[in-house]
């Protein structure tokens, strides 16, 4: 997979990208990410890329030329055409497990970060395929948001993760938050480990960590239950 960020502060990325899982699976060549400064595509002699809005109102909000011009340079470069142009926005999708999983089916993706008072609505008619929001909350500009989509995103990607089990039994991956998680010691300031996961009985402590999750979800996440529903026997109802 190729990720493109266009943004008008690369330097937020390079911490976020450079550690952990998201340099191991760049390193793995499992994903290219590339940032562009979008004052590079700026034709304004200052690289301005913001202007007052038409019909007055405060703030500033980002015009819609270099925002194109940056958007159609790198779609110039991209050999595949399955392409999704993402814009980071308050508008968007909310972000899910679900959401994240269908984003892995495509070579490239192309993000771009709002900022100010947001973009000129010609970019979303025109250019953007999706937008995406990662909480009903406001943050200073899409900058943030790109750097959690992309983290969510990555670690899907086969053989980014070294357990290709883990991955099923994280929070939201059944729309069911994760099961208790304990390790050594055993025994610690008095609390002890539960002993259906020190027996050994695989088939035992699976059923018990289902039943864990179940209660963990219906005690802090009750609509997620809404979307897991529970057969007679115990399976799970797509």
């Amino acid at each position: 997979m190729r990720i493109d960020i266009v943004t008008i502060f690369p330097k937020m990325f390079e911490p976020v990208l450079n550690e952990s899982i998201l340099k191991r699976a760049q390193n793995k060549g499992k994903v290219k990410i590339y940032i562009h400064n979008l004052r590079d595509y700026s034709e304004d002699k200052h690289k301005k890329v913001d202007d007052r809005p038409f019909g007055g109102g405060s703030g500033m909000v980002m015009r819609p030329e270099p925002i194109f011009k940056a958007v159609e340079t790198i779609k110039s470069c991209l050999p595949d055409a399955k392409t999704k142009v993402i814009l980071l926005s308050p508008q968007g999708k909310i972000l899910t497990q679900k959401l994240a999983r269908r984003l892995t089916r495509y070579r490239n993706l192309i993000l771009i970060c709002g900022h100010y008072e947001g973009v000129d609505e010609r970019v979303r008619q025109c250019l953007v395929d999706t937008e995406v929001s990662i909480g009903d909350y406001i943050l200073t500009g899409g900058e943030v948001p790109a750097m959690v989509l992309i983290d969510c995103i990555v670690r899907l990607l086969p053989g980014v993760l070294g357990d290709k089990n883990s991955l099923h039994f994280e929070s939201f991956e059944d729309n069911l938050l994760e099961y208790p998680q304990y390790t050594r010691p055993a025994f610690f300031r008095g609390l002890k480990v539960p002993a259906i996961l020190l027996s050994g009985d695989h088939k035992r402590i699976e059923e018990w960590r289902r039943v864990q999750a179940i209660k963990i979800t219906r005690r802090k996440r009750p609509d997620l239950l809404k979307k897991y529903k529970i057969t007679a026997r115990g399976g799970k109802d797509g």
